[in-house]
């Protein structure tokens, strides 16, 4: 059987629970990491969350993995972790990589704009006329 987005999806939203923003906050106030995992362009197209971390979807697996030479240091085992993209599918599919990969505690925030839409601060985009 071939496995298709949908099929992953579906496995993935089984595995990773979604978090309301209210929650998330908490969480994040107690230590859990609020992982922005959208790709560069996006974030300064569209800005981020107020104290999240970035890493691209892309880079996910190389990042987490504490044998690499990729491994970010923000990423532990023992640490909650609070995932975003831009409407949360990205955010479901890195959340059961994650959990997979051994990490305890992972919960799926949706996107930048549920956060942005529920109280959660969220920087500017860049000004392209200002980059230096």
């Amino acid at each position: 059987m071939t496995l298709t987005a949908a099929a992953m999806l579906e496995a993935a939203h089984a595995v990773v629970p979604r978090i309301s923003v209210e929650d998330a906050q908490a969480k994040v106030a107690d230590g859990a990491l609020l992982l922005d995992i959208r790709d560069a362009p996006e974030l300064q197209a569209n800005g981020r969350a107020a104290g999240s971390h970035h890493i691209p979807r892309g880079m996910l697996e190389f990042r987490a993995d504490p044998k690499t030479p990729f491994h970010d240091p923000e990423l532990r085992f023992d640490r909650p972790v609070i995932l975003h993209c831009a409407s949360g599918g990205r955010a479901a599919l890195a959340g059961k990589l994650l959990k997979d990969m051994g990490y305890g505690e992972v919960w799926n925030l949706g996107g930048l704009k549920d956060w942005a839409e529920n109280g959660g601060a969220v920087s500017e985009p860049v000004d392209p006329g200002m980059q230096s």
